[in-house]
């Protein structure tokens, strides 16, 4: 990291965007070598993220072909004004970058617990009954094996690390 004062260092602080951030960004290698970044839902989930996402289409179609992935989530602070020059504003934030491998999720009870997991976080008053089978057949569960994850935060002057 260039700017290392900006480091997250604190485990718990990544694992806590992680868990609490409510969209994140999956990166894939797309067709022709392009990158692909699309917002999802998501649940971090004993070390790793879990995705629901149609079985079929350019994501699944993407890992199919590479399963390299890059997973990003932030929380957006606040924009610091410019007083006096443009180079003097900038916006506070938290942000989390993992790299990882992304796998089709086949064993039917990891899928039931991960799905029930995006549910809880999601709408944790409940209330919402069981999966009903014929959506479990037409849903995929992407889990993503981490294999490394940087943490980085602007707070403002003096207020980093």
């Amino acid at each position: 990291m260039r700017v290392g004062k900006k480091e997250i260092r604190e485990r718990e602080a990544v694992d806590g965007l992680l868990s609490t951030c409510h969209v994140g960004r999956l990166g894939t290698i797309g067709k022709g070598g392009f990158p692909m970044v699309k917002p999802l839902n998501f649940v971090y989930w004993e070390g790793k993220i879990y995705l629901h996402s149609a079985p079929t289409g350019e994501k699944i179609d993407d890992i199919r072909r590479d399963d390299r992935v890059c997973f990003e989530v932030d929380v957006p602070i606040a924009l610091k004004k410019s007083a006096a020059s443009p180079c003097s504003a900038s916006y506070l934030y938290e942000s989390v970058i993992v790299t990882g491998r992304a796998r089709l999720v086949e064993d039917r009870d990891e899928r039931l617990l991960a799905l029930t997991r995006l549910m809880e976080k999601y709408q944790p008053e409940g209330g919402y009954g069981p999966f009903p089978e014929e959506k479990l057949a037409l849903t995929a569960v992407i889990r993503i094996d981490i294999v490394t994850v940087t943490g980085k935060r602007d707070l403002g002057e003096g207020a980093s690390g």
